[in-house]
C-alpha cells in the first residue's frame, strides 16, 4: 500500500484519482497550508476497522481478569449532588 498525499488544489483537480488510489493503494491524504486535515479512505476498509465485535457485556465475560479473583470495594463515600 502507498499513502499519498495531495494539496486541496490538487485534491479538487484530480478527485477521481485521488478516489481510485484510496481503493486499490490505500490512504491518501488530503493537505491544506501544508497540514494534514482529511484522509480518504476506501469506503470498505473504513466499516472493517471500525466495525464492532461483541457489546460491553461480551467484552468483561472474556476478560482475563473474571477468575483472577480481583476484589474491587465500593467506597463509602456519600453520593454527590449533581445540579442540571
Amino acid at each position: 500500500m502507498t499513502a499519498a498525499t495531495w494539496t486541496v488544489a490538487e485534491a479538487k483537480a484530480r478527485l477521481s484519482e485521488i478516489i481510485e488510489r484510496a481503493q486499490s493503494s490505500g490512504p491518501q491524504t488530503i493537505t491544506k497550508k501544508g497540514r494534514r486535515v482529511v484522509v480518504v479512505v476506501d469506503a470498505q476498509e473504513r466499516e472493517r476497522k471500525t466495525r464492532r465485535s461483541g457489546n460491553l457485556a461480551e467484552f468483561f465475560a472474556a476478560s482475563p481478569l473474571r477468575k483472577s479473583g480481583l476484589k474491587i470495594k465500593r467506597g463509602k463515600e456519600a453520593l454527590r449532588r449533581v445540579v442540571l
